[in-house]
């Protein structure tokens, strides 16, 4: 069994699809189909059910995966660790987040300690950093709602309390606070469904008895300040969110303590560089000091 003959089947298992897992490899369909059918000889039981051009992984393969997925992944750890003591002041920090907004300052602190290490930052939904950090191919994970999983540690960075936020203007502007059945017939802008915080208002608006009315959905929640700013409706956004200097009025919710829990998230098995664990402690002080500062603000509203 050879290492290459791993790599093209996690890949095939993973996509289901020879064609396009032959295109991610960058090898000819034919070359990636004979590795599979030796790695199938080898094991002397096949992996995929067959329906003409379509592959399924069966339970043989299901199996495996597993084992074949654990076995690069602690190579890869292995791969890392020796880059780390060769060069300790280089490498990459892969992050997997679902929400950007406290990106920018976070990676400009650390970017002032380690001006050498370098980012690649991927917005993904919740139940998509589990696999994400299981496969090894994320250091770390800030999620909203937090992972539960048991191989996964999970460090609550900050509590952030959650305001429904309109335009000047807009018949709620000049409130502090409002009732959730007030909003039953207002237009929202927010994120896709699948997001922790999409789901979480969904659930709750429900409990008060109405379905929200989206008019906007989309991936990035940093475009919301503009939306709401346009008049084209009204959002629950985060308290570390807001921009003091957007025209928008932010207003409490009355019967309910809104706030949503922001982890980081990292494989308990997960080998992490100098580099990895010095972002940790820069993430963690950062949120740190942004719940000293809500706490602040929250004392002189």
């Amino acid at each position: 069994m050879e290492l290459l003959q791993l790599q093209y089947f996690i890949t095939v298992a993973r996509l289901e699809h020879m064609t396009e897992a032959a295109r991610s490899l960058h090898v000819t369909q034919s070359s990636l189909s004979k590795t599979i059918q030796r790695l199938e000889e080898d094991l002397g039981v096949p992996l995929f059910d067959r329906t003409g051009k379509k592959l399924r992984l069966n339970a043989f393969g299901s199996q495996f995966l597993q084992r074949a997925e654990r076995a690069l992944f602690e190579l890869e750890q292995g791969r890392q660790e020796l880059r780390d003591m060769a060069s300790p002041e280089y490498g990459t920090i892969e992050l997997a987040v679902t929400t950007a907004s406290t990106l920018p300052n976070i990676l400009r602190a650390f970017r002032d300690k380690r001006p050498h290490v370098q980012f690649h930052v991927q917005m993904v939904h919740t139940e998509r950093m589990t696999t994400l950090l299981r496969r090894g191919e994320v250091d770390f994970c800030l999620s909203s709602p937090p992972v539960q999983e048991d191989d996964i540690e999970c460090q609550i960075v900050l509590v952030d309390p959650i305001l429904l936020a309109v335009p000047q203007g807009h018949r709620l502007a000049n409130r502090s606070q409002v009732l959730l059945t007030e909003l039953r017939d207002e237009w929202f802008v927010g994120v896709k469904k699948g997001y922790g915080a999409r789901d979480f208002i969904d659930q709750l608006c429900q409990s008060a008895g109405f379905e929200p009315k989206f008019v906007y959905e989309g991936d990035e929640p940093a475009r919301l300040s503009a939306l709401i700013e346009a008049g084209v409706g009204i959002a629950f956004i985060p308290s570390s969110a807001r921009n003091p200097r957007d025209p928008i009025c932010y207003l409490q919710i009355e019967e309910e303590q809104l706030v949503r829990q922001i982890a980081l998230c990292w494989h308990k098995s997960r080998y992490l560089s100098r580099a990895a664990q010095e972002f940790r402690e820069v993430v963690i002080e950062y949120f740190r000091s942004t719940s000293d500062e809500m706490k602040g603000t929250t004392a002189r509203w």
